[in-house]
């Protein structure tokens, strides 16, 4: 069994494992292929397998990892454009492989892509709430220390 083979096996037993699978079912796919056990299916016919409960397991999550990838950009598009800083497509997956350490934007795994797009929409949500307190005219007047409560200043201004 080479290397390939038995990759697509370990992903076959995984993808099948994700689905929830039982036994009897994993039996009922591998008999179909006219063999007795999973190491007997040929590796063509393993790959074919494999697309389709991936495709099982996509279905199942919900989102495609495609319009993650997308909705990956945009976040990380709309901190880029808050903070005024130049963007163009390059620049947007050279920001998100270096905050995941891949060096293929389409590398990146579902959930880093969510966590990604998460952490990028927080950053922008605080910028926009720090704009807003720094807008609040109680916070932008200078007191001095004589114009200050006593309960506000400390022994050291005094």
């Amino acid at each position: 069994m080479d290397e390939i083979h038995r990759g697509l096996l370990k992903k076959f037993h995984t993808l099948c494992g994700l689905l929830g699978l039982t036994e009897v079912e994993k039996r009922a796919i591998i008999s179909s292929y006219g063999v007795e056990s999973s190491r007997d299916i040929d590796t063509h016919a393993l790959i074919d397998i494999c697309a389709k409960l991936s495709a099982q397991v996509n279905d199942k999550n919900g989102v495609d990892i495609d319009k993650l990838r997308k909705r990956c950009m945009a976040a990380i598009g709309a901190w880029l454009r808050a903070t005024g800083k130049y963007q163009n497509a390059d620049i947007i997956k050279g920001i998100a492989c270096r905050a995941t350490q891949h060096d293929d934007f389409n590398k990146i795994p579902r959930e880093r892509l969510r966590n990604l797009i998460a952490t990028f929409n927080n950053k922008l949500k605080d910028a926009e709430a720090v704009e807003q307190l720094a807008k609040d005219p109680l916070l932008t007047q200078t007191n001095t220390v004589a114009e200050m409560p006593p309960y506000m200043v400390t022994a050291g201004e005094a």
